[in-house]
């Protein structure tokens, strides 16, 4: 499969985040992202060694404010959605049957209306996969009951747009409440409660008009900052905290590197989380480096200064990245590793001291 595919998650909003990648050119999409995961997605996308063309949104969210302004300042991307949402900050206003490529792969969009009028099912070149949004989830179908929604019209998209794709074709949704992941369109057809097995427009749309829900908690909010592409006044604050140059990592870590902390010492309090030997070890230490092995570290917490920028070392950088993670957890928001540990000081010829401190 020359496809790289990642299906991604934000428990928050139980929203599926779609990356699709070329292996042959590393150029990459994303479907349907969340705000508060730009630098997760951001992260994975540099690791994986991938550029980002375009993201995508399947359709204005109501539940949760898409990433997508915050992944174009990131990586300079594209923004694409139908055009008929009338959102501001479009690059690419889609149309039914537009074709969004990355490399030698292509995405066709296809309106499917109905739970909004600017829906959009986004199918693979080769028909094998198929990202549906709200239009139809598994074992269910996207609500209609407000942001244009109808349910004759999402009956028709269903059948006539996504219905009609190959019966082995996989199914991805944007949201599951439940944990199930995917589905396939012979399934959907046979057993889909709503639209599935010999369900008229008449039975689906007297089970829609009656689902009674409430109205998306973040609605108020979300809406209209999609109309605006997520970029919303919270945005630049977003893209990194302010204090270094961080690098996240798809791991969930702050990352530094050596150079920068050996330019900014001074400023930093750098906690070294290995044992006494190897603190004074083959590799030696930062000069003025705290020795806090990390076993202890959750019990010396006081000793620290929470509004002090804090650089974790280890040996190669992993015991260090749990000890941001037990930083953070504790309420320390300016923390980081360094990335590579020690090893990585030693390869860049930077200053090390031996004796303790």
């Amino acid at each position: 499969m020359n496809v790289i595919f990642r299906q991604l998650y934000d428990a928050k909003s139980s929203t599926y985040t779609y990356l699709l990648g070329d292996a042959a050119t590393h150029e990459a999409v994303l479907i349907d992202s969340v705000f508060e995961h730009a630098r997760r997605d951001s992260a994975l996308l540099r690791e994986l060694g991938l550029t980002l063309r375009y993201t995508l949104d399947t359709h204005v969210h109501a539940d949760h404010v898409t990433g997508a302004w915050l992944l174009k300042k990131a990586t300079g991307s594209r923004i694409a959605l139908a055009a008929v949402s009338r959102a501001q900050g479009i690059d690419e206003p889609l149309e039914h049957g537009d074709e969004i490529r990355f490399g030698k792969r292509y995405l066709r969009a296809l309106g499917t209306p109905g739970h909004t009028n600017g829906c959009m099912t986004f199918v693979l070149d080769d028909r094998s996969m198929a990202f549906t949004g709200d239009a139809l989830l598994i074992r269910g179908a996207g609500r209609t009951d407000f942001q244009q929604g109808n349910a004759h019209t999402l009956y028709h998209s269903i059948v006539e747009r996504i219905f009609t794709l190959p019966d082995d074709c996989v199914l991805y949704p944007a949201h599951d409440y439940r944990g199930l992941t995917c589905s396939s369109v012979a399934e959907e057809k046979r057993f889909n409660p709503r639209i599935g097995g010999a369900r008229s427009e008449t039975d689906f749309t007297g089970y829609m008009e009656n689902l009674g829900l409430g109205h998306p908690k973040q609605m108020d909010v979300a809406v209209p900052a999609n109309m605006l592409c997520g970029h919303i006044e919270a945005a630049e604050a977003a893209l990194a905290p302010d204090w270094a140059p961080l690098r996240y990592t798809y791991a969930g870590i702050n990352e530094i590197d050596a150079d920068w902390v050996a330019m900014h010492a001074a400023d930093l309090e750098i906690v070294d989380v290995r044992e006494p030997d190897e603190f004074t070890g083959e590799l030696g230490h930062i000069a003025g480096a705290r020795l806090i092995p990390l076993g202890e570290l959750p019990q010396q917490l006081a000793l620290l200064d929470k509004g002090k920028p804090i650089v974790t070392v280890c040996r190669s950088g992993g015991r260090s990245a749990q000890a941001v993670a037990i930083l953070e957890k504790a309420g320390f928001t300016k923390a980081a590793n360094l990335a590579g540990g020690m090893l990585e000081w030693c390869d860049h010829r930077l200053p090390v001291a031996t004796s303790p401190t």
